[in-house]
């Protein structure tokens, strides 16, 4: 894992967010941006439209990358890739160790529309977390970020990731579950608790009494906190080939709050890379 990160852009004004709110964060972490168009028939479709060239893909990548390191002091690469982005993004993050991949989401704005199902098959490809961001202004930073207790969410992925996200930036994990007897997920925040305490990150415990569906008790919680960010993991086939993403997961990564949301796929990963 490298110190990149990498955001896809099909130039429309949700990816500039993306971008812009990934070079906040590389500033912190002190990482170089790598921005990406995956030249698809969607591209030519568009060149075709305004009667240009594929010459003019990698002038406005060249151009966007140019404000970014006058704005941010970043360093900044640029690459257009013949592809799929349902592929493409993924196997490009592989090939540079991108440690975060920022993926702007949309409605049917843009070249790509990076939405909908179309943003679920970019997300589950990734072997790198994605941040998926929608039209909420750039933040410097994560200060507060929430954690859904699921029963499968013991210290492993998601929540090793807090704890490397809560020491970059010094954020708060608010632990949240909604009031259930299922022992696996009291015990699930039992682990979590104790490997929040373990590695000194700050954290809160909060157990939602209302019945609002567990999506929409999160999106609420998180909008009542301000919520910088909601950190979910998807679930892996038995062989970890595949990843899902179930309605509730859906639900929080479009919410109407438009909190970004990191995604984490369950992989093979040495933790010690993170410091833990």
């Amino acid at each position: 894992m490298n110190d990149v990160i990498l955001v896809p852009t099909d130039f429309s004004e949700i990816c500039d967010n993306a971008i812009n709110q990934a070079a906040e964060n590389a500033k912190i972490l002190k990482y170089r941006l790598y921005l990406l168009h995956v030249i698809n028939k969607d591209t030519w479709a568009y060149l075709n439209k305004v009667n240009l060239g594929i010459g003019a893909i990698n002038d406005k990548l060249e151009a966007k990358a140019a404000e970014v390191r006058t704005k941010y002091k970043l360093e900044v690469e640029t690459k257009a890739l013949e592809g799929s982005i349902f592929t493409t993004i993924s196997e490009v993050a592989q090939d540079i160790g991108a440690a975060l991949i920022y993926l702007g989401t949309h409605g049917k704005v843009g070249m790509q529309k990076l939405t909908g199902s179309f943003a679920i098959k970019v997300i589950t490809s990734s072997s790198v977390p994605v941040i998926v961001v929608q039209k909420r202004p750039p933040r410097k930073g994560f200060k507060n970020i929430v954690l859904p207790i699921t029963s499968d969410a013991g210290p492993w992925e998601k929540t090793k990731w807090a704890v490397f996200i809560a020491r970059q930036f010094g954020a708060t994990i608010h632990l949240f579950q909604t009031s259930t007897s299922d022992e696996s997920v009291v015990e699930a925040a039992k682990l979590m608790d104790e490997y929040f305490r373990k590695n000194k990150v700050k954290h809160t415990y909060m157990i939602s009494e209302k019945s609002t569906g567990f999506s929409g008790a999160v999106i609420n919680y998180a909008t009542s906190l301000d919520a910088d960010m909601i950190l979910i993991m998807t679930n892996p086939d038995a062989s970890f080939s595949k990843f899902l993403l179930g309605t509730y997961d859906e639900e929080m990564i479009f919410n109407n709050s438009q909190i970004p949301v990191m995604c984490i796929n369950p992989r093979k990963f040495s933790y010690q890379i993170l410091g833990l």
